[in-house]
């Protein structure tokens, strides 16, 4: 793991009052004392280029990472714990499908209820759930819920085929394909075009998310992104798949693509060429749906060349909008030796939160466990709320610019 960096300090200035002789007259002349005082709790990692920029809007990191007793004490029971037990907040969704430009589908879930309870300048969060997640899974739904209280309209992005998202043509969606992600944030921005837009992702969907960002980059018309679990290095994840008791979670998830693609399975018919239709039918390991369906849908030769190309540790250099990544060192399948550390602290643009605990989307911390909402959703508001200020501040203070500008304008071509 890189080394991290060091709290900052700053000066005091105290006065140190003595008791003078009476014989004497005696004037106290101040001292200044060095006091360093932390800016986050060292049970955090805290590293990036936009570390002092950014760290200064989450008072959250000065207290301790406290996990929860008996299930964090191994990073596995603590993965299980949060995908099979973790509450489910209920929260009325309006389906909206979104038809891409070659044919393909997402479904966009909106809140029901805040066309008519926020104002069209409210700042637009999109959700992106990680490998085969919807807006039903607890992590969504919390993140969902805590963003809505804090006044944001939020949207959740379901891939193609994922969260009951219709797949109407052959080929679902890929770690390496952004366009998705592109038409989405474009169609959100015309809907509400008064409004900043920010994206959260998860796991595979954060990848995605990072990819997007660097690709974009100077043009992205987003306003800010956190990242969370984050496999980074593709190659790296995959093979960690096959060591130990991650080869369950690799099994779980070739089922549930499988139960995707079975559902829609009519569409590869005949469809010829390199496709390998009963290796993805019949996937035992993600990466036998990836040779026989997924690397050959977008173009790759070889899946360790797709797996390469498709890593979002590439993109970390490029990304030009404010990034906040949030990883666990104990993730079992976003280890963190894939994670870029030095272009993360390259890049004035990014920062970096590593927690000692918290597995695959655990996070089993924080005044809402075991059952409540993850340890890192007040972390992802503060964030992007902090974001939003600044975003509002700017366009205050453009607004003021341009009616100085208009009202200068106005008074030269005043008639006399």
């Amino acid at each position: 793991m890189a080394k991290l960096s060091l709290c900052p300090t700053f000066s005091l200035s105290l006065s140190r009052h003595t008791c003078p002789p009476l014989t004497a007259c005696y004037v106290a002349t101040p001292a200044t004392t060095k006091i360093t005082m932390p800016d986050h709790h060292p049970s955090l990692g805290v590293i990036g280029g936009g570390r002092d920029r950014f760290l200064q809007a989450i008072n959250s990191l000065r207290q301790p990472y406290d996990p929860f007793p008996f299930i964090t004490w191994n990073r596995h029971v603590e993965t299980i714990f949060a995908s099979f037990f973790r509450s489910v907040p209920h929260v009325r969704l309006r389906r909206e499908c979104l038809q891409a430009k070659d044919g393909g589908t997402v479904a966009l879930d909106w809140v029901v209820g805040d066309d008519r309870r926020l104002p069209p300048d409210s700042p637009i969060l999109i959700l992106m759930p990680g490998l085969t997640g919807g807006s039903q899974d607890s992590y969504i739904r919390h993140m969902l819920t805590t963003a809505k209280r804090r006044g944001w309209r939020v949207v959740v992005f379901n891939m193609r085929g994922c969260g009951g998202s219709p797949v109407t043509t052959p080929q679902f969606y890929s770690a390496s394909f952004v366009g998705d992600m592109c038409e989405v944030v474009e169609h959100v921005g015309a809907r509400y075009p008064e409004a900043n837009l920010y994206a959260a992702a998860w796991s595979l969907g954060a990848n995605i998310l990072v990819r997007y960002l660097g690709d974009e980059s100077h043009t992205c018309p987003l306003s800010g992104a956190v990242s969370l679990c984050n496999p980074f290095n593709l190659v790296i994840a995959f093979d960690n798949f096959n060591v130990g008791f991650n080869k369950v979670y690799d099994r779980a998830l070739a089922r549930s693509i499988c139960k995707i693609f079975k559902n829609h399975a009519l569409l590869f018919e005949d469809i010829g060429g390199e496709f390998n239709i009963p290796l993805a039918a019949n996937a035992k390991a993600v990466r036998d749906f990836d040779e026989g369906i997924t690397r050959v849908c977008f173009g790759f030769k070889s899946l360790s060349q797709y797996y390469y190309d498709a890593s979002s540790f590439h993109s970390i250099k490029h990304v030009q909008r404010p990034l906040l990544c949030i990883q666990a060192a104990n993730d079992p399948i976003s280890p963190s030796r894939a994670i870029p550390w030095e272009d993360i602290k390259a890049n004035p643009n990014c920062m970096l939160i590593v927690t000692p605990k918290g597995g695959h989307l655990g996070w089993v911390a924080g005044a809402e466990a075991p059952l409540g909402a993850p340890w890192t959703d007040p972390v992802v508001m503060d964030f992007l709320d902090f974001l939003e200020r600044g975003a509002t501040r700017t366009a205050g203070l453009s607004c003021n610019s341009e009616a100085v500008q208009h009202s200068s304008e106005s008074l030269h071509h005043m008639e006399v």
